[in-house]
């Protein structure tokens, strides 16, 4: 079963649809933490934290006191080999990148710039398990529990600025079970577009991986189903013949709409359609945009999921049979010009009602 929360989608403002792209990784909207730190680590071996890599507080309220600046000095580098221990535990399991899920003291972040590790803080806890399926790594939640096995892996984390914003990237990832889509476009408009587009492509490829059933595309199955209805209704007769008949001419909007938007002349296509599948071996015939022809789409790899254009039809039979079912319609009278409504004052008639 194919899981659409392992592909994220990023969007970016800022240049052209066509310079929207898939990361075998991911992408994430943060920055390194340090400036001292690599912008750009290939091979990377990377660590999934969800602690804090700071000193931890105590659970319960404490007071210390200080009497002289020694135990001041002292209590100041307890702390600081603390942090340090933390950055060596990190350093001996072979880290050259660090994503953690919540907040890097400066201390440690210099530290660990000094070991040439980059690192990023406050990822998101969605972003993490994200990065875990495509790094194959595993989130750790102790630091000393931390070894070379729990590392996931990828060929490069890089960070780029995108439409003036820094964003890290981590591609490259073998196998990954989660990736990343960046869409991009001239305006926010276009970019929404673009990810509304996105989002229905990779819904429609989901439904026929699951499946594993598709069918012809190009208005192929309504033209096929429309003739098989036009068959019933002969067999039918009488009015409810009549029903069969619109009923097949609705199917025949998708056709015709899709032959209007490719600026083809929708009559002539309807026709060569219903010629085509009147012939043996036609039943594969649609309607191929690109070309403006009428043609095998199933060859040219034009292709729909058989699950989207049954619940189609499902969905569209069931609205009708919904409204069919209506026994009457009251509709309201005009008001005139002086009543406000219900509260327009005694004598007011109600909606589609004379004034009493």
């Amino acid at each position: 079963e194919a899981d659409l929360d392992n592909i994220k989608v990023e969007k970016k403002s800022g240049g052209s649809s066509a310079d929207s792209q898939l990361v075998q990784g991911l992408i994430l909207d943060k920055e390194v933490v340090h400036p001292g730190m690599p912008r750009r680590v290939e091979e990377a071996k990377i660590a999934l934290l969800n602690l804090a890599l700071e000193v931890k507080e105590t659970e319960t309220d404490a007071k210390i006191n200080i009497t002289d600046p020694e135990q001041l000095r002292s209590f100041l580098e307890e702390e600081r080999h603390m942090l340090q221990e933390m950055v060596e535990q990190v350093r001996k399991a072979g880290v050259n990148v660090v994503l953690c899920q919540k907040g890097i003291d400066d201390i440690v972040q210099h530290y660990l710039a000094k070991a040439g590790i980059l690192a990023a803080r406050r990822v998101k806890e969605s972003d993490m398990e994200k990065l875990a399926r495509a790094t194959g790594g595993k989130i750790v939640t102790n630091i000393k529990d931390l070894t070379a096995k729990d590392l996931g892996s990828a060929a490069l984390v890089e960070e780029r600025k995108i439409a003036g914003e820094e964003m890290m990237f981590i591609e490259g990832c073998k196998d990954p079970k989660a990736v990343s889509l960046l869409v991009r476009g001239g305006t926010e408009h276009v970019v929404d577009e673009v990810e509304r587009a996105v989002h229905d492509s990779v819904s429609v490829v989901s439904a026929a991986v699951e499946d594993g059933k598709i069918v012809a595309g190009g208005g192929n199955p309504e033209i096929d189903v429309a003739k098989g209805l036009r068959e019933y209704a002969d067999t039918v007769g009488g009015r409810e013949a009549l029903a069969v008949d619109a009923f097949a001419d609705a199917i025949e909007i998708i056709p015709r709409t899709l032959a209007e938007n490719a600026g083809l002349d929708p009559i002539d296509i309807l026709v060569q359609l219903r010629a085509a599948h009147e012939k043996n071996g036609g039943r594969d015939i649609g309607i191929d945009v690109v070309s403006g022809k009428v043609t095998n789409t199933l060859k040219l790899g034009i292709v729909e999921p058989l699950r989207v254009k049954t619940q189609a039809i499902k969905s569209a039979s069931e609205v009708a049979e919904m409204i069919l079912r209506i026994d009457d319609v009251i509709a309201a009278g005009k008001l005139d010009k002086g009543e406000m409504g219900p509260m327009a004052g005694p004598g007011a008639g109600m909606g589609g009602m004379p004034p009493m």
